[in-house]
Formats: C-alpha cells, sequence, structure tokens
C-alpha cells in the first residue's frame, strides 16, 4: 500500500487530488489546517491530519503521526493580500511566501527521514504557470494577464525548489505541477478548467515509479520544456 500525505486538502485541487489517489489505491493523509473542515476529506476515505505548513510544531507533529510516508504532495498554497502594485509591500510578500514556499521546505525537510524510508519515494511541489516566466510572458497564455507579484514570486521560487531537491536527492522522484487556470476558491472559481483536470498532472506526477522523471515541470499535456 502507497502511503501518500496531501497538504490543503480539505477542498479544491488538495480534495480532489485526494479522492483521485484513493481511487488509485493510495492510503491517504489529507492535512488540513483545521479538522472541523476536513468532514468532505474523511467522506472519502482519508485520515484527516491537522496540518499548518506555517507552523514548525503543527508539521512535527504531523509528521510524527504518520506511520511511513512514500508520496508528499505539497499542494496548500495561498494567493496573498496583493493584487495590485498599489497594495504591495515586503508583508505581503512574506504572508505569500510562508506558506507557498517556506511551508513546502518547511514540510519537505520534516518528511526526508520517512521518505528515505521508502522504497518509491515521490513529491510532488504543485506550483503554477503564473511562476514560469515563458508562460507568463506569452499573451496567449492564461498566465500572462496575472499580476499579482507575490503569488507568481512564490510560485517562481517552488519551481526552483523542485529542480533543486531533485538534484540533490536524485533517489526520489520530485517534480513540480501546473495546475492551469482551474475554478477554484483562489480565483474566485472563474477558471475554465474543471478540479479534475486541474490535478491531472499532481496526480500523473504522484503515480510515478522510480523510473520515473525527476526534476521536471509538468501540466495535463505532459512536461512543459524549460
Amino acid at each position: 500500500m502507497t502511503t501518500t500525505l496531501v497538504t490543503g486538502a480539505n477542498k479544491g485541487l488538495g480534495l480532489e487530488t485526494t479522492r483521485r489517489l484513493i481511487a488509485a489505491g493510495h492510503t491517504v493523509h489529507a492535512g488540513v489546517r483545521d479538522l472541523r473542515t476536513a468532514d468532505a476529506a474523511r467522506e472519502l476515505g482519508a485520515v484527516p491530519l491537522q496540518l499548518d505548513v506555517t507552523d514548525q510544531d503543527s508539521v512535527e507533529k504531523a509528521v510524527a503521526a504518520l506511520p511511513e510516508l512514500d508520496v508528499l504532495v505539497n499542494n496548500a498554497a495561498v494567493v496573498g493580500p496583493s493584487w495590485t502594485l498599489d497594495d504591495l509591500d515586503v508583508a505581503a510578500m512574506r504572508a505569500a511566501f510562508e506558506t507557498n514556499v517556506f511551508g513546502v521546505v518547511r514540510l519537505t525537510q520534516a518528511a526526508l527521514p520517512l521518505l528515505r524510508r521508502s522504497s518509491r519515494p515521490v513529491i510532488v511541489n504543485v506550483a503554477s504557470g503564473l511562476g514560469f516566466p515563458r508562460a507568463m510572458l506569452d499573451p496567449q497564455d492564461d498566465s500572462f494577464h496575472g499580476l499579482m507579484v507575490p503569488y507568481a514570486s512564490s510560485k517562481a521560487a517552488v519551481i526552483a525548489l523542485t529542480v533543486q531537491y531533485a538534484k540533490n536527492l536524485p533517489e526520489m522522484r520530485i517534480n513540480a505541477s501546473d495546475p492551469g487556470y482551474t475554478a477554484t476558491d483562489l480565483n474566485a472559481h472563474c477558471g475554465h478548467q474543471t478540479v479534475t483536470e486541474g490535478t491531472d498532472a499532481t496526480v500523473a506526477l504522484a503515480l510515478l515509479g522510480p523510473d520515473g522523471p525527476t526534476g521536471e515541470f509538468h501540466d495535463r499535456r505532459g512536461r512543459i520544456e524549460w
């Protein structure tokens, strides 16, 4: 049995990723900040786990509660409080990075001892085209129209983290996924993709075997060329 931890698993992309990985035969621990929001994940058959990726104590307790770990899906993310340059400041940047970047590092570092015991360890970091310069500069790409600085910058950092972790841990499959413009709470449900479409890349990467790619960036169509 494959044991998986998905963060931000109470709704949206995290909940759909949880549903699909349970259907694929994984035992999924659904990381949520507040266990009172875990009913949907629990109904799917997930094991709810109190986990706030911005809190070191919460992260350590959550990891200590896991019997083992094969797959880590770093999905939890926030847009942050800034949408324009008029309201941009360092505090807004810090708020986005605390969850989207520092949270990934905080949890991944805590989970590494368990992952190293797995025979097929996998990490999937949910990034975004908004963190990929080629997409941000392409007027035909949905990401071109997203102007918020903190979120885009944090997702660019997630992509860089993924590459560097993959280089440092060649025995693991470590990749980043781009959900695409998916209807979730983060964009007031104005995305044109369903959450199922938005989790295609994440789920495919979570199901990789030991011979799968690593250090790559994928969307639902496959690998995104650097």
